[in-house]
C-alpha cells in the first residue's frame, strides 16, 4: 500500500481567500492494523455515500443497504477500513485538505486488482455488524441491478472512482488536482489507459471529467436498470496516460 504523501495544490486552483487556506492532498494515512479507525474513514464513508450517489438523491449503498444514512455511513465507515484493500478502502484514496480538514477525496486504482475484492470486503463488514446471513444476501440481491449495466473488461485500466467534494468547496478546482494527481500515479505504474464511470445524466460529472482529458468510452443503459437507480444506465469515459 502507499505511503502517506503530502502534495500542496498548485496556485492556479481558483482559490478563496481565506486566512492560512494552504490546501494539501494525501493520502488516507495507512494503520498497522485494520480494526480501529484510520482518521480518514469517517469522511470517505460520507464520500463514499455521496459518490454512489452522484446526481441522484439514492445511490447504490442507498438502495443495496436499504437502511437511514447513519446506518449506510457506519457501514461505510467500516467498509474503508477492511482487510482486503477493496476500491473503497482508504489506502486506495487521494484526499484533499483545507485547513487540516478533508473536503474532498477520489480513488483511483488497477481495475484488476481493487474490483474482485468487493465481495470479501462487504462480507467482512456485514459479518462485523453481525448481519443476518439472509440479509446479507438481501443486500446483494437489491444491489444485482447494477450488473445489468456493468462494463467489464478492463483489468489493466487505472480506475478513478468515489469522487466527491463537499458542497462548500466546489468550483474551487480541488477534483481537477486530486484527477491530475490520480493520472500520474497510474502513468508510473506504467499503465497505458485510465477510465472513470457515472451514471448517465451526471453532467458535473462529465464535465469534469472531459476537462481531465477524458473522452467517451462506452455506455449501457437497461430499463431495469433505469427503474430502480433512475438513471437510463452507466456512461465510460476513457483517456491515455
Amino acid at each position: 500500500m502507499s505511503p502517506t504523501r503530502k502534495i500542496v495544490l498548485q496556485a492556479d486552483l481558483k482559490p478563496r481567500k481565506e486566512a492560512n487556506g494552504s490546501r494539501q492532498v494525501t493520502r488516507g494515512a495507512p494503520r498497522d492494523s485494520s480494526r480501529g479507525t484510520p482518521r480518514d474513514a469517517n469522511f470517505l464513508a460520507w464520500v463514499l455515500l455521496a459518490a454512489s450517489r452522484g446526481h441522484l438523491s439514492r445511490g447504490w449503498f442507498d438502495i443495496a443497504l436499504n437502511a437511514a444514512e447513519s446506518r449506510c455511513l457506519e457501514f461505510l465507515k467500516h467498509l474503508a477500513t477492511t482487510q482486503p484493500p477493496s476500491w473503497w478502502h482508504y489506502s486506495r484514496f487521494l484526499v484533499a485538505a483545507i485547513n487540516a480538514q478533508p473536503v474532498a477525496a477520489l480513488s483511483a486504482f488497477r481495475a484488476g486488482e481493487a474490483y474482485p475484492l468487493s465481495q470479501a470486503a462487504m462480507s467482512e463488514v456485514a459479518e462485523a455488524l453481525a448481519l443476518a446471513p439472509a440479509e446479507q444476501a438481501a443486500i446483494w440481491r437489491r444491489g444485482s441491478y447494477i450488473f445489468l449495466c456493468a462494463m467489464g473488461g478492463h483489468d489493466d485500466c487505472w480506475t478513478v472512482e468515489n469522487v466527491a467534494v463537499l458542497r462548500a468547496y466546489r468550483g474551487r478546482g480541488l477534483i481537477n488536482a486530486l484527477l491530475s494527481r490520480a493520472l500520474e500515479d497510474g502513468a508510473a505504474q506504467g499503465l497505458e489507459q485510465a477510465q472513470v464511470t457515472f451514471a448517465i445524466g451526471n453532467e458535473a460529472a462529465e464535465r469534469a471529467y472531459a476537462k481531465a482529458g477524458f473522452s467517451f468510452g462506452g455506455e449501457r443503459r437497461h430499463p431495469e436498470f433505469e427503474a430502480v437507480a433512475g438513471a437510463p444506465g452507466l456512461r465510460r469515459l476513457v483517456r491515455q496516460l
